[in-house]
């Protein structure tokens, strides 16, 4: 476990509570889900001694639990916020992924798994817990920039200010983690509209249907994972507005509201832009049928104006092969000259019928459409 004592002026890193904290300082207590898992009981022990408050057992199982949904729950002593943020170890890079398009080119292909890990946080008084994956970037940078601030303090260049209050801190990670969901609209809308120029293009059938759907699959599991934040984000949202509502800083309860606002609005952003991306997909299916049956009705109305033209084609043909002694025309010198410009006649004059009745179109025997 790190510990991480924040105030106005450093950041620094301790091994130890100290003795006393000032309203302008608070702690910062980051661990990880396996240091956690080894020794639960030994775990709870180390942030009761920190803190003096108890954590909860179906709390402690909530923090061990990989799978937990977003989640947000308070106690009268602390509060604990569940996010699942996006598992960027388990990701392969968006731009480093390449497929072949319909015309053989490279193009960058979307995250082909959305895979997330839950981040726990807990709000206890001037204490801010946080529970991770290892190796999470989101956490690591946002420690480099802390310690960076207490390194740079002495210069005349600084970087941007320490949070004040844990709350604030826990809104930076969050604002962090949604931001990496923010990230991948270009390569889904990239990949989206790959597959709509396939659909929609008649010189090559569409064989990606299972990509497809695995891509539809992931973008309703997107919704729903942006729900359930929103969710907690918004009843967190309600707590800081209950418990800060009446405290003597109304600036630092209007800057908190604020942050909490701006990352709702980012989680927002990411649902309606999940739901549009999906709402492209079943168009395009859609168009693609539509597409798909429009060019089978006209090649069968194609078909049946051929077959129209030739039927009394064919009659007139059966009729001369008949085996009767005599027929007309059949001993006459120009009688195969004659019959066959009555059929071209014949043939004429139904196409100019059909094309008045509006039978045939243009575009029908137009070997481009």
């Amino acid at each position: 476990m790190d510990i991480f004592l924040i105030s106005r002026q450093q950041v620094s890193r301790i091994t130890e509570r100290p003795a006393d904290i000032s309203d302008e300082e608070f702690l910062w207590l980051d661990t990880t889900h396996d240091e956690v898992a080894a020794d639960v009981q030994a775990w709870r022990s180390t942030v009761e001694g920190m803190t003096g408050v108890h954590v909860y057992d179906p709390h402690l199982l909530d923090i061990t639990n990989l799978s937990h949904p977003s989640y947000f729950d308070s106690t009268q002593d602390y509060a604990m916020v569940v996010f699942r943020k996006l598992d960027l170890n388990n990701q392969p890079e968006a731009q480093a992924v390449q497929v072949e398009d319909s015309s053989k080119r490279k193009v960058p292909q979307a995250l082909a798994k959305l895979a997330t890990k839950p981040v726990t946080f807990l709000l206890i008084g001037r204490t801010l817990i946080t529970i991770h994956a290892a190796r999470s970037r989101t956490v690591e940078a946002t420690r480099n920039r802390l310690l960076d601030y207490k390194h740079k303090r002495d210069g005349s260049l600084n970087t941007a200010r320490p949070p004040v209050s844990p709350e604030e801190l826990m809104l930076r990670l969050l604002n962090a983690m949604v931001d990496q969901y923010l990230e991948l609209r270009q390569p889904l809308t990239a990949q989206i509209d790959r597959w709509q120029r396939a659909l929609l293009n008649p010189r090559r059938p569409f064989n990606d249907w299972l990509a497809l759907l695995d891509a539809r699959i992931e973008l309703r599991k997107l919704d729903q994972l942006s729900e359930g934040q929103l969710d907690a984000l918004q009843e967190l949202r309600d707590y800081i507005v209950d418990v800060k509502g009446n405290h003597d800083d109304r600036k630092e309860s209007d800057l908190l509201l604020v942050r909490i606002n701006d990352v709702i609005e980012h989680i927002s952003r990411v649902l309606n832009h999940a739901r549009r991306l999906e709402s492209s997909i079943e168009s395009a299916v859609q168009i693609h049928f539509s597409l798909m049956a429009h060019r089978t009705s006209e090649i069968m109305r194609t078909l049946t104006v051929i077959t129209a033209l030739f039927m009394p084609l064919t009659l007139i043909t059966g009729i001369f092969g008949m085996n009767f002694d005599y027929l007309p025309l059949l001993k006459d010198r120009a009688g195969f000259w004659i019959t066959i410009g009555a059929m071209l006649l014949l043939v004429i004059v139904m196409l100019l019928y059909f094309r008045q009745k509006r039978y045939l179109e243009d575009r029908a025997f137009d070997s481009r459409k």
